[in-house]
């Protein structure tokens, strides 16, 4: 039985095993976060003095503190979904952008450059690249619109320009402010 399969299936299956594979290592370690399997130090550890522990064990004690630990989970089971579906996947790509850049910063940093996490996360934004590659007549379409020069609405004085970092600083303020009222 020979199969007759074009290069443009196979780099299409790979597509999408590429989104299936990725999804489930998103859900998945989101899923953990959701359910204290992943991150957190053993009560032996806590009890060790701060040198005596890897920085890799001190970087997943801080990282066990909520809301921390709830919101990147709930984002890698977002992103995870996503790109289950063709609809979404450009989406789901996107969003896992900084999930994978953030843990291969943290894992590079705790772990080192050269360990075995490192160079997995960097194949998974590898093959997100790729993914976003694949719909790219999807996607450059709406690069292109957003890089494009715009023209503003309303034309303004430079002296309204000038003003700026003071409005910006009463933005700051406003909060602040709000809080003073509903004391």
């Amino acid at each position: 039985m020979k199969l007759n399969i074009s290069k443009a299936q196979l780099y299409d299956y790979l597509i999408i095993a590429a989104r299936v594979w990725l999804s489930y290592m998103l859900i998945n370690y989101g899923y953990g976060k959701l359910t204290d399997n992943q991150f957190g130090v053993t009560e032996q550890e806590l009890n060790m003095p701060l040198k005596d522990l890897s920085l890799f064990r001190v970087s997943w004690y801080l990282a066990d503190h909520e809301p921390f630990k709830s919101f990147i989970g709930i984002s890698q089971i977002i992103a995870g979904g996503l790109l289950l579906f063709r609809r979404t996947c450009i989406i789901g790509a996107f969003m896992s952008i900084p999930i994978w850049i953030n843990i291969l910063v943290w894992d590079m940093s705790f772990m080192g450059l050269a360990s075995v996490f490192t160079i997995r996360l960097s194949f998974y934004l590898l093959l997100t690249g790729l993914i976003l590659y694949h719909y790219r007549h999807r996607v450059f379409p709406v690069l292109r619109l957003s890089l494009q020069q715009d023209k503003p609405r309303f034309n303004y004085p430079v002296w309204i320009y000038l003003l700026l970092p003071i409005v910006g600083f009463g933005i700051e303020c406003l909060p602040l402010l709000v809080s003073k009222v509903f004391r």
